[in-house]
C-alpha cells in the first residue's frame, strides 16, 4: 500500500506532471546538514519548472510517494535509514523498516504510481573488478524493465564505464545526450566515451517518448544523459578515485557499500569540490526532468 504527501495527491487529482526523485542521496550520498537544504533546494526546482516533486522512501515499512516536511527531515538525519534495492522492498515492508529507496527501487515505484519522469545523479553500474566479483548494480537490470525517463549525469565515475555501457546496450536501454554526444562520467563532463544519439532540446525528447509509445519499444527506461555544467579537476579526479579504491581494498571494502564508501572519501579529500559538483548536478537533472514532465502533457 503506497502513501501519497498531500502535494502529490493534488498533483495526480489535478494530473500535473510529477517528477520522481531518489531519496538514498539525501540518506546515504550528501554530508548532514546540507543533505536536507540540498533535498528542499532540489524539491524547490522542481516546482519552479512546472512539475510536482515526489521524493520517495520507506518509512515504518510504508512506501512513501512524496515526503511531507517531517518526513523528509527523518529521512535526512536518522541514522537508521538504511538502503532499499527492488528486492529489499517487501523484507523491510515486512519489518516495519524505515529505507531511503536507490535508483532501482525509485524507479519500479514511481511506475506503479503512474509517474513517468524521474530525476537522479549517477546512475549505478558493473562495477571495477566485476570480472572476478561480478558485482554489478540492480540498476541496469530494473532499468531494462521499467518503462521511465530517467534524467542522470551518466554513471559514477567511480564505475567501470565501459563495461556498464556495453550492459546498457545489452540490455537495450536507450541512451541520449542531451545537448552533447559524450556520455557524462557524473564529475566529469565527458567519460571519454561516445554516445550515437544526441539531442539539443526538450522538445526533441517528447518526440522521442511519442515515437517510443507508438513503436510499442517503450517497455524499458530511456536515459537522458545530461552532462554537469562544471567538472571536478580530472587530475584531482583520478588522484582519488586511484588513492579510494586502494583504501577500499585495504579495508576490505566490497559490494554496495563501495559506492557510499568512494563518494565520502571524495567529499572529505577533495576539500568540498566533488561536493559542489555532486550537488549541481542533482539541481540540473531535477531542473531538466521537470521541464520534460512538463512539455510532456
Amino acid at each position: 500500500m503506497n502513501t501519497f504527501s498531500n502535494e502529490v495527491k493534488r498533483a495526480i487529482a489535478n494530473k500535473t506532471p510529477i517528477v520522481a526523485l531518489e531519496s538514498t542521496i539525501i540518506s546515504h550520498g550528501l554530508p548532514r546538514p546540507r543533505n536536507l537544504e540540498v533535498a528542499l533546494e532540489v524539491e524547490a526546482i522542481v516546482r519552479a519548472n512546472g512539475a510536482i516533486p515526489a521524493t520517495i522512501a520507506m518509512i515504518d515499512g510504508e512506501i512513501h510517494i512524496g515526503l511531507e516536511s517531517n518526513e523528509l527531515d527523518r529521512i535526512a538525519n536518522d541514522t537508521n535509514v538504511a538502503k532499499a534495492t527492488t528486492r529489499d522492498i517487501a523484507l523491510f515492508a515486512a519489518k516495519r523498516m524505515s529505507a531511503a529507496t536507490t535508483v532501482a527501487a525509485t524507479s519500479q515505484i514511481a511506475h506503479t504510481a503512474g509517474i513517468s519522469f524521474f530525476a537522479t545523479g549517477g546512475l549505478g553500474g558493473v562495477h571495477r573488478g566485476a570480472r572476478d566479483t561480478w558485482d554489478e548494480s540492480a540498476d541496469l537490470t530494473a532499468l531494462a524493465n521499467t518503462p521511465i525517463t530517467v534524467v542522470c549525469a551518466g554513471v559514477k565515475s567511480i564505475l567501470d564505464v565501459a563495461a556498464t555501457l556495453e550492459r546498457l546496450e545489452t540490455l537495450n536501454i536507450p541512451i541520449i545526450g542531451f545537448r552533447t554526444n559524450r556520455f557524462p562520467g557524473f564529475y566529469l563532463v565527458d567519460s571519454g566515451f561516445p554516445l550515437e544519439h544526441s539531442v539539443d532540446s526538450v522538445l526533441e525528447i517528447i518526440e522521442i517518448l511519442r515515437t517510443r509509445k507508438s513503436t510499442q519499444t517503450d517497455n524499458c527506461a530511456l536515459l537522458v544523459a545530461n552532462p554537469v555544467e562544471i567538472e571536478m579537476k580530472r587530475t584531482l579526479h583520478d588522484e582519488l578515485l586511484e588513492t579510494g579504491l586502494a583504501k577500499a581494498a585495504a579495508s576490505n571494502i566490497s559490494g554496495k557499500d563501495v559506492t557510499p564508501f568512494l563518494l565520502e572519501y571524495f567529499h572529505g579529500a577533495s576539500n568540498g569540490e566533488s561536493l559542489s559538483v555532486n550537488i549541481e548536478i542533482i539541481k540540473s537533472n531535477a531542473m531538466l526532468a521537470a521541464q520534460i514532465a512538463a512539455a510532456a502533457q
